[in-house]
């Protein structure tokens, strides 16, 4: 490896391979510090983004104000205990309050949370704030199911253990039908439409 390289991140990961014992310079290592270094800064890329940018540019006015859901968001995250992977799927509710925002930004704010270090009940929790602060709902309601690597590879290594985390607020939160209704929903798997 040379003195100059790309991303700082590299030589700590040249210096993590000897430390582990491997020879940064044998054929199969040689260039894995920057892979290494494009990956950590491919799925950390969530700190460079603004939530509220993601939501605020595809706000609408309407009169719609019954139950929004998008479900089975897959997301891949980094567990910030270990920088090992967790992943699952999120499912986000919101009761509109004279605004919506266009579908495809919902998963895009689960994907931006989740491309950061982090803990699954902490992501929970800002993307269901997020949604509260920016569309001002009638209630938000969130949930996330996961498998954490850290919990399957090391630790108790339980490989069939997984963990769910909600987030509920306004009328999720205090109403038990209107919460009742959205567990419903996101408990049915759907058949493909292809």
């Amino acid at each position: 490896m040379s003195d100059e390289t790309n991303d700082p991140i590299e030589g700590y990961v040249h210096a993590l391979l000897k430390e582990l014992g491997e020879d940064p310079g044998r054929d199969g290592l040689q260039k894995t510090p920057g892979r290494v270094a494009r990956s950590y800064r491919f799925l950390t890329s969530g700190y460079q983004q603004n939530p509220r940018e993601i939501l605020n540019d595809a706000m609408f006015d309407v009169s719609y104000d019954e139950m929004v859901v998008v479900k089975d968001i897959d997301f891949y995250s980094l567990c910030e205990h270990h920088m090992i992977p967790f992943f699952g799927r999120a499912h986000v509710a919101y009761i509109p309050n004279g605004k919506v925002v266009g579908l495809s930004k919902i998963p895009r704010l689960v994907e931006m949370f989740a491309r950061r270090l982090q803990v699954q009940e902490r992501m929970t929790t800002e993307i269901a704030e997020t949604i509260e602060e920016v569309l001002q709902p009638k209630g938000v309601g969130v949930v996330v199911e996961a498998s954490h690597l850290c919990m399957m590879m090391r630790g108790v290594e339980r490989q069939n253990a997984y963990a769910i985390s909600s987030s509920l607020k306004g009328s999720f939160s205090e109403d038990p039908k209107t919460r009742s209704e959205f567990m419903d929903l996101i408990r049915h798997r759907r058949a493909s439409f292809v």
